[in-house]
């Protein structure tokens, strides 16, 4: 009887290590966007083989108290992105398909989510 018990903590065990062990999901592929930096010039960002399912804040734009939004959001990855106007994924939102052509300078954003539908 005890080996029953001590088998099935074992196995269980082992099932929630291998749970919590996978790896995160990530869009694979490039999103950039464009901001205005320090110095008042545009600067291009790139963010490599983002993950997907969590909100991403754009840092360079993070205080709508102290900077300006990010714009021109292009999405070359392999899962769609959800722009948003506010920090947290919050405020309006777009949605940007995969490998899709680069937005306009008046699609701004603060954070974005990737996400399979």
């Amino acid at each position: 009887m005890r080996l029953r018990h001590s088998l099935a903590a074992v196995c269980g065990a082992l099932a929630l290590t291998a749970t919590l062990a996978s790896p995160a999901h990530a869009a694979t592929g490039d999103f950039s966007y464009r901001f205005v930096g320090i110095g008042g010039s545009q600067e291009w960002i790139t963010l490599h083989d983002p993950a997907s399912g969590e909100c991403i804040t754009i840092a360079e734009a993070a205080d709508p108290s102290a900077s300006e939004p990010a714009f021109a959001p292009h999405n070359d990855t392999d899962t769609y992105a959800m722009v948003f106007t506010e920090p947290d994924c919050s405020g309006d939102s777009w949605t940007l398909r995969p490998h899709g052509r680069p937005a306009g300078d008046r699609l701004k954003l603060r954070s974005v989510m990737f996400f399979q539908p």
